[in-house]
């Protein structure tokens, strides 16, 4: 009958009960962890474009970088991408103010990118996962240099941060996994300084990385 009160003996046999219960369903969850769970070190390249506004007579031209960095992956066929990479992302300026070349040279940004993404296995087998994972990211900008000393980047110019959309398409194989990948710069590249406040350029950033997979996803 429901509301009765369980009887001595019983109370005593759950009791007993309970404790292996618990420990099973802590193992259970557990498990399931371990198997939706990897951590995934990458290195890689990157070709940095700056979009819209220039000076007039400046053409920007996207130059080799590189990063270094790791994402977490959380979950199976639909899952979580949190991440951090360290990199060096390079554009080609380009001066022509009067028709002749007055230099060129590389503009380098050096910057920590933490991005959180969400992800889905279109392809989910054993020795071969294809992933496509889509989210956003915000890069902290450490510094701005000339990769020749050309010319001295001023960093008060550049904004502090950047807000961007990133999008992936990942290959799993075995233990490795390559991932080609996209951002969209969502903020200004340049400050509010009066000499470039007009400028309404924003990063355009295609890169690749190779890396292993540790964990289990399976």
């Amino acid at each position: 009958m429901i509301g009765t009160p369980l009887a001595s003996g019983d109370r005593q046999t759950f009791a007993t009960m309970r404790t292996p219960l618990a420990l099973l369903a802590c193992l259970g969850l557990l498990s399931t962890a371990q198997a939706q769970f990897q951590v995934n070190p990458q290195f890689g390249i990157n070709y940095q474009h700056l979009t819209g506004s220039a000076p007039e007579g400046t053409t920007y031209k996207a130059a080799m970088g590189w990063q270094l960095g790791a994402d977490l992956r959380f979950g199976d066929r639909l899952y979580v991408q949190p991440g951090a990479f360290f990199g060096r992302s390079a554009t080609m300026v380009q001066a022509r103010p009067d028709g002749a070349l007055l230099y060129e040279d590389d503009m380098v940004r050096t910057n920590l990118r933490m991005r959180a993404m969400f992800g889905y296995r279109i392809v989910d087998t054993y020795q071969f996962d294809l992933r496509f994972a889509m989210g956003p990211s915000y890069d902290v900008l450490l510094s701005v240099d000339d990769r020749h000393d050309r010319i001295a980047y001023d960093k008060g110019d550049f904004r502090n941060g950047s807000l961007n959309i990133d999008a992936t398409l990942g290959f799993d194989m075995g233990y490795f996994t390559l991932e080609p990948g996209v951002s969209f710069g969502l903020s200004r590249v340049f400050s509010d300084n009066p000499a470039v406040k007009d400028l309404d350029a924003r990063y355009l950033v295609y890169g690749v990385t190779i890396g292993v997979n540790l964990g289990n996803d399976d």
